[in-house]
């Protein structure tokens, strides 16, 4: 009853902004979709307070110094806390994936987008073959399709990355590089069937859960790759 009343509530403050607001079609939010907001939202403070209490999760893995995060639920309603994450992670479209270091600040964000993103440790192959098939540099804020290596050696050759090899190498050892050609990579904007991200029970058996999968992340990048 308290959702319901806060619900009209809001709705009666839209209606009043509205209406100084000329010009501008009314945007009637569901209380359903409301109560479903609140709830996601409440979830995720429960959890920001359990990760408070636990502070030994966020060691760094030996040996592990690269991620690859993917984007495959959506963030309707959530705390601003994960969707400002999801930003910071460059995760802003659904089904769309970026390369992360791995250090306690990476992994604490990694922890609170963990509901909504799936990430773990990407092999050579995966990563070459998501830069060959799906690499796309950002240039001058458009997307530049990785067709030729003068491109690579126009933005980045003053780093020593002269072609797609240099950059596969760079991004697979997170080297001295690796932020700017990160940031030289368009997220990758992966692919799945359209019946089965309407599916949801179904896309969760074939795609499994979220959170860090480990290894098993080179299986997704295979599936929407």
């Amino acid at each position: 009853a308290y959702q319901a009343i806060k619900a009209t509530q809001a709705k009666y403050a839209l209606q009043e902004k509205r209406k100084l607001q000329k010009g501008k079609k009314i945007r009637f939010k569901r209380v359903e979709n409301f109560i479903k907001d609140s709830r996601r939202k409440y979830r995720d403070e429960v959890r920001f307070v359990r990760m408070a209490k636990k502070p030994d999760w966020n060691d760094v893995p030996e040996d592990q110094k690269l991620a690859f995060a993917v984007r495959i639920r959506q963030i309707h309603g959530v705390s601003p806390k994960v969707r400002k994450v999801v930003e910071m992670l460059r995760l802003r479209q659904l089904y769309s994936g970026t390369f992360v270091k791995l250090n306690k600040t990476s992994l604490r964000m990694l922890k609170v987008v963990e509901p909504y993103v799936a990430w773990g440790i990407p092999n050579l192959k995966s990563i070459r073959e998501l830069i060959l098939k799906r690499g796309q540099a950002k240039v001058n804020k458009k997307r530049v399709p990785l067709t030729d290596n003068a491109i690579i050696e126009q933005h980045l050759g003053k780093l020593g990355l002269i072609c797609l090899e240099d950059l596969i190498c760079e991004i697979y050892t997170v080297g001295k590089s690796f932020k700017e050609a990160s940031n030289f990579l368009w997220p990758f904007r992966l692919s799945v069937a359209r019946h089965a991200a309407r599916n949801k029970v179904g896309f969760l058996n074939e795609f499994g859960q979220t959170g860090n999968r480990g290894t098993g992340i080179n299986k997704l990048i295979r599936q929407l790759n």
